[in-house]
């Protein structure tokens, strides 16, 4: 057998292993004709000549590959609540969104930084928490995925430093950051520290960054280079930490003409990308 058609056939047969694994319920396939059809696991045809996995295929048609998603979930259902049918469920959320995550070719999820939302926390919901962490970031090894802490608009984790306390706790190599540095800006004008000394404190542990804007007190609905953000800078700290995944964060609030602000903001982030 060449070499090239060995290769080939490792590669398909690998795909539909991994589809198994994954508990993937379609796969998408070429036929001989170029034609592209769908097919329920272990229903793969005969004549098959590429097999494409879920990320793959939305690759493929949109152009756009899913490097990261926020998952938002732990506010309704955080890891820490003091209710068990709660937590229950938030452990069920990660489980789902890290198999998704792993279907779709996502490296990144990033996880709210709260031990509770609409609860008062206090030591349980921490130790809650921080036992859920441990089991959420074997299951994101299991699969190859990486867990970030975004830093939030709450006292409990709005900084770097004190997202890498729990990062350092439960000391798993899939758990780190995925700081927001426009979240960062109004945290240190609460402490009086620099963004980028913050920064500075998970250096090795930094796997993305959300760029945002944000003005003193207020977190959300900013247009790009109205605020207070130090993108240039910042970003200049993160890249010499290694950091190269940057998620633009910006809201739809029902304007008209929400193409045209999807693509002033890429012009904008790409600007202040390149600068730094």
């Amino acid at each position: 057998m060449k070499f090239k058609h060995m290769l080939f056939v490792l590669t398909v047969t690998t795909s539909i292993i991994f589809a198994c694994m994954l508990g993937s319920s379609y796969a998408y396939y070429t036929l001989s004709n170029g034609t592209t059809v769908t097919a329920t696991t272990g229903e793969f045809d005969a004549n098959v000549s590429v097999v494409f996995s879920e990320s793959e295929y939305i690759n493929l048609k949109t152009g756009v590959p899913i490097k990261s998603i926020c998952l938002s979930g732990h506010r309704k259902y955080p890891l820490g609540s003091h209710d068990p049918k709660i937590r229950e469920r938030g452990m069920k959320i990660m489980e789902k969104a890290i198999c998704l995550a792993a279907r779709l070719g996502v490296r990144v999820i990033q996880l709210a930084g709260y031990d509770v939302y609409y609860e008062q926390g206090d030591f349980q919901t921490i130790d809650y928490f921080k036992t859920n962490l441990k089991e959420a970031a074997i299951m994101a090894a299991k699969q190859g995925v990486l867990l970030g802490f975004e830093t939030m608009e709450t006292p409990f984790m709005d900084t770097v430093e004190k997202a890498m306390v729990y990062v350092k706790d439960v000391d798993q190599a899939y758990l780190g950051v995925y700081p927001d540095i426009g979240n960062l800006k109004n945290a240190s004008l609460l402490y009086d520290v620099d963004v980028n000394e913050d920064i500075m404190t998970g250096k090795g542990h930094i796997f993305a960054t959300h760029l945002k804007e944000t003005v003193p007190g207020k977190y959300r609905e900013i247009p790009f280079g109205t605020g207070h953000t130090e993108f240039v800078r910042n970003i200049k700290t993160l890249k010499r930490l290694g950091v190269r995944m940057f998620v633009g964060e910006f809201w739809y609030v029902g304007n008209d003409d929400w193409k045209q602000v999807i693509i002033d903001a890429k012009d904008f982030l790409r600007d202040k990308l390149e600068q730094a």
